[in-house]
């Protein structure tokens, strides 16, 4: 004879069985769909990636997102606008190490607080 608490447990273990075998059906079936989708694909696209709006983050983020691409010998390319023609540890980092897969563009006059000039900014984004 099972006492209640033996009982209560063999329930809570059916359910969660019962839970596992869902979730590992319904994964199955997206597999399967991904699967189908992914075999049509040739994977010969290009991706362009562009950070915009105000904050931090947006070199950060495309950094990781070059090193992941590098670390699987990917090609890639950088077009650094905002940032003009500074000295930034990311070129040096790219350009030292890594050309041969990476190209890097520094484009831009610099921050638009600095050069204090609208027309030159708009003309300069036109140009890059």
């Amino acid at each position: 004879m099972t006492s209640g608490s033996d009982a209560a447990e063999d329930e809570t273990a059916i359910s969660e069985f019962a839970l596992d075998a869902r979730h590992s059906a319904k994964m199955a079936k997206k597999k399967a769909a991904r699967d189908r989708m992914m075999s049509s694909k040739s994977g010969e696209k290009g991706l362009i990636i562009v950070h915009t709006e105000s904050g931090k983050g947006k070199s950060s983020s495309a950094s990781g997102m070059i090193m992941r691409c590098l670390a699987h010998g990917f090609h890639c390319a950088v077009a650094q606008f905002i940032k003009g023609v500074w000295d930034t540890g990311e070129r040096r980092l790219l350009t030292g190490h890594f050309d041969e897969l990476c190209q890097f563009h520094a484009m831009g006059e610099g921050f638009a607080w600095e050069t204090q000039d609208h027309t030159r900014d708009i003309a300069a984004a036109r140009t890059a």
